[in-house]
């Protein structure tokens, strides 16, 4: 489905403009993100989309303490980094601070405000699908004139907003999508956690993996005497397997499919991937392959990293 179109009126619009002619950085990679906008316009989701992609996160922020916060952003922290504060109509009398505090002279050169909206037809609906209540509906306040009110709030908010996502015709994975592409750098996307696992098949299939695939079409080292008490980490071992025809044209078209598929992994918002590589023991085959896959990944930029499950299981146990 295609995002909706957000026409802004001309306060709107010169106001958007003045903002981005002052501002000579760009929402992407900001260090601080105010996430607001309309009640079940999908804040919690673009808040949860930030946590993934390594924002800290803190959800109903009083607005009074953003300056606070803020100054997180400078110490030597990795953990804080890039912090994202949900703050909207649910804080009541405090929230009515919030378009003061982003004007603070700590908080406005470090600070992007993400406003989510949705038509009232669309937030109306989803408010009785959920059969959750309108912070501001009541006895005397029903739901659709609870939108209107908030709405009528908001208004000098979403006009001061970096960024207004309408979410009216948005599923949850383009909700996330718009979030990565206008606040997330291309280069933090490309930080796919990637782990290469060896296993063996005898002590059971890796329950997390996301890619498993079998080397028992290889030649076995077990069978050889000499061999059989080493494990894919002794070079005889990685000379046994790599050495042979079959297993360098295994790894071209193996090497070729990942270096393939990974790019759209990424492309679907994907933080981790697990590949594991099995043999019959997870001690010789399965071990070769798995730090040659790693290094070929490492080779082409991708940050991967090799763990062996069965490596130390007891060497005098068949491998057939």
């Amino acid at each position: 489905m295609l995002g909706t179109l957000v026409i802004m009126d001309n306060a709107d619009q010169q106001t958007q403009h003045a903002r981005t002619a002052d501002s000579a950085d760009s929402p992407v990679g900001s260090r601080l993100v105010i996430v607001t906008g309309m009640s079940g316009a999908g804040r919690s989701r673009a808040l949860a989309s930030l946590e993934d992609f390594g924002y800290f996160c803190v959800d109903n922020l009083p607005p009074q303490m953003i300056p606070q916060i803020s100054k997180l952003t400078e110490i030597d922290d990795p953990h804080f980094q890039r912090i994202a504060v949900a703050c909207d109509i649910r804080g009541g009398e405090l929230f009515e601070s919030l378009l003061d505090v982003l004007e603070d002279a700590t908080v406005a050169p470090t600070c992007a405000v993400l406003f989510l909206d949705a038509s009232d037809k669309v937030l109306l609906n989803r408010f009785k699908e959920s059969r959750r209540r309108h912070p501001l509906e009541d006895s005397r306040t029903n739901l659709k004139r609870a939108i209107e009110i908030e709405r009528e709030i908001l208004e000098p908010l979403r006009a001061r907003a970096d960024k207004i996502i309408d979410t009216s015709l948005l599923r949850a994975s383009e909700l996330r999508a718009r979030v990565q592409s206008d606040f997330i750098s291309s280069e933090a996307v490309q930080r796919l956690s990637i782990s290469v696992n060896s296993f063996g098949f005898k002590y059971g299939s890796p329950t997390d993996a996301d890619i498993i695939y079998d080397v028992r079409f290889l030649p076995n080292p077990y069978w050889d005497p000499d061999l059989r008490p080493l494990n894919g980490k002794d070079a005889k071992i990685n000379q046994f397997v790599l050495s042979r025809a079959e297993t360098q044209d295994f790894l071209e078209k193996w090497t070729d499919l990942l270096l393939t598929t990974i790019p759209h992994y990424i492309s679907e918002g994907k933080l981790s991937l697990n590949i594991s590589i099995g043999c019959t023991g997870g001690r010789h085959r399965s071990v070769v392959l798995s730090e040659e896959t790693t290094r070929r990944l490492r080779a082409a930029g991708y940050p991967a990293a090799t763990m062996h499950r069965d490596i130390l299981r007891d060497s005098e146990q068949h491998d057939y």
